[in-house]
């Protein structure tokens, strides 16, 4: 770990192999929360690269319990947060949408870090179980094109990092790889950050964790969802070729709103607004979620374009599939400790 410090310290960027190597370390009986605090804050003042977020990502993988061999297809459009936007719970939201229009969605998330409500908080309320197995997860995937997997709960050998981040009390690289870290073998990714400066990066680090396509985004007030009120800033990934653009409500037929008009609360608040646009309630919240959602279709390729998937999405929640998502994911989660599964 030493050596790794070194070149850290002098900003010298660390392969993905050295990468690897350091985070293995931080995985063993012998590393010490000084030692992990050094590696975290040295990788934050240099700046991270793709090769070194990557690297990492592939070892916290390796070291979930948590694994799924026959899912095919899946993606994620889970945030890195951080924007303190304090928004509804759009990519959660956006989920049951996606998932209502055909694609397997494995949502990755965590309780509130940065926000009033993060998505395992809105769910919770909602009545979906954090605690899914793998098996769970693999059945609703399967039977209702989504499931929710709690970060912590397939994520347990990253404890020693969570006291230190705690600690710190900084941001640092797990700000940023969230939602790459999803045990889930993804073929497809919605990413949002917050920094407009990391869009091009996490583009080259999902290519590198070998997504086949994803489109990586951060809306108008760098928030890390698509945004109504002006221009996003986004990357998409196809095949291996990296292409940046940018994309305005007007250019998809959607109206403009203020970042304030899809402010959330607590999650009692977010799980309303959440069923209120699932139920097809009109309004900034809604036209958000086509937003975000046909973004998420068109990431995956079930769209061949960003309108044909606000359409999509659209039908979904016309349709009321997406809202059965949620009802599905709800009642299967009611049966958990009764012992039936």
């Amino acid at each position: 770990m030493k050596n790794y410090l070194e070149k850290l310290i002098k900003q010298e960027n660390l392969s993905v192999d050295e990468m690897k190597d350091a985070t293995k370390y931080c995985f063993t009986d012998g590393v010490t929360d000084s030692e992990i605090a050094a590696f975290l804050t040295a990788l934050q003042s240099k700046g991270e690269t793709a090769d070194e977020i990557a690297g990492m990502v592939d070892v916290i993988r390796s070291q979930s319990t948590f694994k799924t061999t026959n899912i095919k297809n899946a993606m994620d459009n889970c945030g890195t947060g951080g924007d303190r936007s304090y928004s509804f719970n759009i990519s959660t939201t956006s989920a049951f949408v996606i998932a209502g229009a055909g694609v397997t969605v494995a949502k990755h998330g965590n309780r509130s870090i940065s926000s009033k409500t993060g998505s395992a908080d809105v769910l919770e309320h909602l009545g979906v179980s954090l605690t899914f197995t793998n098996d769970h997860v693999e059945e609703m995937l399967h039977e209702n094109k989504i499931a929710f997997l709690y970060a912590p709960n397939v994520h347990k050998a990253l404890k020693p990092f969570s006291k230190v981040r705690k600690d710190l009390g900084l941001p640092t690289i797990f700000n940023a790889i969230g939602p790459l870290t999803n045990p889930v073998p993804l073929d497809s990714q919605l990413l949002g950050v917050y920094r407009r400066d990391m869009v091009q990066m996490l583009g080259e680090a999902l290519n590198k964790l070998g997504r086949r396509r994803a489109v990586v985004v951060n809306g108008a007030g760098f928030m890390d969802e698509a945004s109504l009120a002006g221009i996003n800033h986004l990357v998409i990934l196809d095949e291996g070729k990296l292409t940046p653009f940018t994309l305005r409500p007007e250019e998809v037929d959607l109206p403009t709103y203020q970042n304030e008009a899809i402010r959330g609360g607590n999650a009692k608040d977010n799980a309303a607004i959440l069923r209120n646009v699932l139920n097809g309630k009109k309004g900034a919240y809604y036209d958000t979620v086509l937003l975000n959602a046909g973004l998420g279709l068109f990431a995956n390729g079930a769209a061949k374009t960003i309108k044909a998937g606000i359409n999509l999405a659209r039908e979904s929640i016309d349709s009321g599939a997406a809202m059965e998502r949620l009802q599905r994911l709800v009642e299967f989660s009611k049966k958990i400790p009764s012992g039936v599964l």
